[in-house]
């Protein structure tokens, strides 16, 4: 469902890293860079600690997009395997994105450390408009209509 981009204004949730990612968006804050306001973002210690199910949460909530990052693996994570569970559980999250309905855009993961700042600029930015061509998610009515 395309919405062109007319009135539509994409609710992204973001789970970031408070040593890596969090660093990163902070530093593009004050250093005024160019990003699409449309991230609300969760800092977490770690991006190990991000249960799926706080995905789901978040897309069940209204989120239309979310994405999760941290530190980069291997072996750089503040707390040595935490983002090794990052990188073993999103896939198969991806999997059950899928399953529920969500489309494969919807939903980003990956690594950014805290001297990226205008790595995470440009991934707000594209990310935003990868979301606003796919229109509003509306999991709820599509969930509501599978079970009748």
């Amino acid at each position: 469902m395309s919405n062109n981009g007319k009135d539509f204004e994409p609710r992204i949730v973001g789970f970031l890293c408070n040593w890596c990612t969090y660093a990163a968006a902070d530093t593009a804050g004050v250093s005024r860079m160019t990003q699409a306001p449309n991230v609300d973002v969760i800092r977490v210690m770690c991006s190990g600690r991000v249960d799926p199910a706080f995905v789901l949460k978040a897309f069940a909530e209204g989120a239309d997009g979310v994405i999760v990052s941290g530190c980069h693996p291997p072996g750089d994570c503040h707390y040595n395997n935490g983002n090794y569970k990052t990188f073993r559980r999103m896939p198969l999250l991806e999997a059950m994105l899928q399953q529920y309905g969500i489309e494969e855009g919807r939903f980003h993961w990956g690594w950014i450390s805290g001297a990226e700042a205008p790595k995470w600029a440009k991934l707000v930015n594209e990310f935003t408009e990868q979301v606003r061509d796919l229109g509003p998610l509306n999991w709820k009515r599509q969930l509501s209509s599978k079970e009748e």
